[in-house]
């Protein structure tokens, strides 16, 4: 009982010093908890089998990555713990106590951190749990009725998967207890302080780490086939080896330069905090890089949401384009076809443009009645006239496409090879885009075409009220589709636009939104939590400076100077890395994430800034400044 209740006091002593692990931890809790309870809820399940198969499978998705985060984010703090709480285990044994009484000491510790951290998910996860669902739909913009629905299984599944992994830390550490001699308990906090390291090892690594980053880049970045895949995964794991070697090599190696630089270290204060971020550099270079990394996830995921939010509404831009499309060789069907809609509805849009089919599913166009279409439609038109062996590819937008390698190379259509100059997305003939592949050539080259084969058009219609699709194809249904007498041909492309068929899209945006809250909030109590820790073992110094004579406003300084560096280093890392990193989202998705880029980038420095204030006023305190 005695060794509970020593247990429970140490908790409660240290409660306050792991209240950011403790609030991170029970944060990601209460997000995978929702996440699990709305597969388990069928929430979605009124958008159809289609959308709710491929939006659980994203949420599942999801939840792993989440889980896997969890692990290392776990497996972090709990070596935090247990090296902080080493040398008063130290002194343990020399009260009597065995490693066996310390390492039951340290489970209970442990398993308290844990269980309040489940407890508080769990619980704040089912108080939100209406609202959670409320905050998805409204980012996502998915209009479906939420019900209150509570289901075990969330429970469950939160509470095994979470604890099987604390404890298998906790397993970890009550080995590593065991193992632990006297002498390493009672000097396992000091024991990563600074030695001072050969500058030819710090050269070694820094250009090690600068080399990795490069190529990490180069792969994120690099125009690839079916092997864009590989090349992600490579730059991802590169990467993150290059940030530990850039943490553990070059800027120690900067900072010790800085600290032999008399000429600036002898100016406003930078001898009391260079000093201390060289001292600690060695110790805390792991907690900069995983604080890099993390940060660095956060702003992937947040770019990913806003990404695929922007492609979405693109994408329904391209399918809604018009809402009847004609293909006829037939003169008098547009005319026919644009009074029977009338009847119906107004007609916001409409275009007309010839065309020559050549071979199946290719298909020219001129280059005058392109620009005369986009004239008429409004459209985007920067396209540059090709020669008479030159053509411009006009694509089907599509979600992702992992064939990032532009191919500008040659074109057959009709036995002649073609120079492909350029390509473009803009919607100049809607869905017939996704049925049919269309160039577009030279006037001179497309009169020359028409000599070989049969010129048809193609007329195209939107409605100016989705409500009124289902009456408009009716009325359309007097016109003969398919082919009739003397060669003559109709066909008929319709897109409702009560259509939900992609709603499933959506889920990515807010899914990456909270994805990208746990990573910030974790990277942001790491932080807050070693530096919170590091406060504890300086009082003597500062209590030393304060003796010399050291106002305290100076202090006040050093110490804002010291913390700043901490957050900053980071940070710029992170937005050297993320600009790679949404590049490739660039590529990937082929349009410009340039505004997303900084919007991401602002976003991560409001909560770094946040949390900086708070770290300086929490580390202040710690080592009771105002008390000297």
């Amino acid at each position: 009982m005695k060794m509970i209740m020593l247990a429970f006091r140490n908790f409660k002593s240290s409660v306050r010093i792991y209240m950011a692990l403790i609030i991170s931890l029970a944060f990601t809790i209460a997000v995978y908890f929702n996440f699990q309870n709305m597969i388990y809820s069928n929430m979605f399940a009124s958008l159809g089998d289609h959308n709710k198969e491929f939006t659980d499978m994203i949420i599942q998705t999801v939840s792993v990555v989440l889980i896997c985060f969890s692990f290392f984010f776990i497996w972090y703090s709990t070596n935090i713990f247990l090296t902080k709480q080493k040398r008063e285990f130290g002194i343990y044994i020399f009260m009597g106590l065995t490693n066996q009484n310390i390492a039951k000491l340290y489970i209970v510790e442990t398993i308290s951190i844990c269980i309040v951290s489940l407890v508080l998910g769990i619980l704040s996860g089912m108080a939100v749990m209406w609202l959670f669902q409320m905050i998805v739909l409204a980012i996502s913009d998915i209009a479906i009725d939420v019900t209150f629905q509570f289901r075990f299984e969330p429970v469950i599944i939160t509470v095994i998967v979470f604890m099987c992994m604390y404890l298998f830390f906790v397993g970890k550490g009550y080995w590593n207890i065991l193992r632990s001699s006297v002498l390493n308990m009672i000097s396992a906090v000091r024991q990563n302080e600074y030695v001072k390291q050969k500058r030819l090892v710090l050269v070694g690594k820094s250009v090690l780490g600068i080399g990795v980053l490069g190529i990490g880049y180069y792969l994120a970045v690099k125009g690839s086939g079916m092997e864009v895949m590989g090349n992600i995964l490579a730059a991802t794991i590169l990467v993150i080896v290059g940030v530990y070697l850039l943490f553990g090599g070059l800027l120690p190696f900067v900072f010790q330069a800085l600290a032999q630089n008399k000429a600036f270290l002898y100016q406003k204060e930078r001898c009391l905090w260079v000093n201390q971020v060289v001292f600690r550099m060695k110790k805390n270079y792991r907690t900069y890089a995983m604080v890099c990394v993390l940060v660095l996830c956060s702003v992937t995921a947040l770019a990913t949401g806003l990404a695929m939010k922007n492609r979405y509404d693109n994408m329904i831009h391209f399918e809604h384009t018009y809402t009847f499309q004609f293909l006829t060789n037939q003169t008098d069907v547009g005319a026919q076809a644009e009074q029977l809609l009338k009847k119906v509805d107004a007609i916001a849009c409409q275009s007309s443009i010839p065309v020559l089919m050549l071979e199946e599913n290719i298909s020219v166009l001129a280059y005058s009645n392109v620009k005369e279409l986009a004239k008429q439609t409004g459209m985007e038109f920067s396209l540059r006239e090709p020669t008479e062996n030159e053509v411009i590819e006009i694509q089907n937008m599509i979600l992702v496409s992992f064939y990032t390698q532009q191919n500008y190379g040659k074109v057959t259509i009709y036995g002649k090879e073609y120079q492909k100059i350029d390509e473009t997305m803009v919607p100049y003939l809607g869905n017939l885009q996704r049925i049919m592949n269309f160039y577009i050539v030279s006037d001179t080259e497309y009169q020359r075409l028409c000599t070989i084969s049969q010129e048809i058009f193609t007329y195209n219609y939107k409605l100016e009220h989705a409500e009124c699709f289902e009456a408009a194809r009716e009325a359309l249904s007097v016109i003969p589709t398919g082919s009739g007498e003397e060669g003559n041909f109709t066909a008929r492309v319709a897109k409702d636009p009560n259509d939900k068929n992609d709603e499933w899209i959506k889920i990515f945006f807010p899914l990456c939104f909270f994805m990208f809250l746990v990573f910030i909030f974790a990277s942001v109590s790491v932080m807050f939590m070693k530096l919170s820790n590091d406060a504890f073992e300086e009082r003597e110094r500062y209590l030393v400076m304060r003796k010399l004579g050291f106002a305290e406003k100076t202090l006040e300084k050093s110490i804002s100077k010291e913390l700043g560096t901490a957050y900053i280093l980071p940070f710029i890392v992170m937005v050297i890395s993320a600009y790679f990193s949404v590049h490739a989202l660039e590529r990937v998705m082929h349009e410009n994430f340039f505004t997303i880029y900084w919007i991401s980038i602002t976003v991560v420095l409001a909560f770094f800034f946040v949390f900086y204030r708070l770290s300086v006023s929490v580390y202040s305190k710690n080592i009771d400044i105002d008390k000297y």
